[in-house]
């Protein structure tokens, strides 16, 4: 089985426990998933399984879409619900007034500087942020370019503060929530999360860690193959001559432009190349 799965990630799993479980349903050491997802997050998880390891390189600078909470009137130390409150501030009646919301969103669109969460990933010196973080030790963080294409209001909740956004790769929605909190003049923490898109994978694709536990089959029917994956691809026919020397390493003459391609050999999909300076070489085997 060789491709990528998309799963709706539950709340208070890692993305490596999501990995661990999927690893023991399908019985299969060659797994693994395209990013982290925070635990208190839910959402898109793609996870390659298989040959479908091999399009990781294909799949780190997608966007994404999220939609999130923010609890005004409190900060926290790790910017969200799993924090200390560090800090209470009163919440100004027009942070809750619909159109005044909808301004303050708008007002982030566009490219822009953000400073990663302390709580990241991110690695500095070789040590991830977060073990900084939990040890109270000071480093300095570089500020990202980030682009925020689109955010839109969704509802007004008492003191929360729910909406939708479009993001480039290497945004941080809780810092995100903390920044628009911060301009709507009082303080405030992401309070839940939810990844709906990451490229072209959406959440109506995803399927749950419960329903692969009660049906294993349904893997068959939602894995997205790798010719599935790149569909949109223009195919190369090759006769077996010149599928032997491809399967070989050897690269093949080629007039197309530079690009990837779907290789074929009597019509059965035999994987990937790339044509590179009229010169076309093997990527991923099936």
């Amino acid at each position: 089985m060789d491709g990528i799965l998309v799963i709706n990630k539950p709340k208070n799993y890692t993305s490596h426990d999501v990995v661990a479980v999927l690893r023991k349903i399908l019985n299969t050491k060659k797994i693994g998933h395209t990013g982290t997802l925070d635990p208190n997050a839910t959402g898109v998880l793609p996870i390659l399984i298989g040959k479908g390891t091999m399009l990781s390189n294909y799949l780190i600078s997608h966007d994404k879409i999220y939609k999130a909470t923010i609890k005004l009137g409190k900060r926290t130390n790790t910017q969200d619900a799993d924090g200390i409150v560090v800090e209470e501030k009163d919440v100004p009646d027009k942070a809750l007034n619909e159109e005044y919301v909808k301004h303050v969103l708008e007002s982030f669109k566009g490219k822009q500087s953000q400073i990663p969460s302390m709580y990241s990933a991110i690695k500095v010196n070789g040590k991830k942020l977060y073990e900084y973080a939990r040890k109270g030790q000071a480093v300095e963080i570089k500020p990202r370019q980030i682009e925020i294409y689109d955010i839109n209001l969704c509802s007004i909740n008492e003191d929360k503060i729910t909406f939708t956004t479009h993001v480039s790769k290497g945004t941080y929605i809780r810092v995100l929530c903390e920044d628009i909190a911060k301009k709507l003049g009082t303080v405030g923490y992401m309070s839940d999360l939810e990844r709906q898109k990451v490229g072209d994978f959406c959440i109506e694709q995803a399927i749950s860690i419960d329903e692969l536990k009660i049906n294993e089959e349904i893997v068959k029917d939602k894995i997205i193959t790798i010719e599935d994956f790149f569909e949109n691809k223009e195919n190369i026919t090759l006769d077996d001559k010149h599928l032997k020397l491809f399967l070989n390493g050897v690269q093949l003459a080629c007039n197309k432009i530079d690009d990837i391609y779907k290789i074929y050999n009597n019509n059965k999909f035999i994987g990937i190349g790339e044509n590179k300076e009229h010169k076309l070489k093997r990527k991923i085997i099936i």
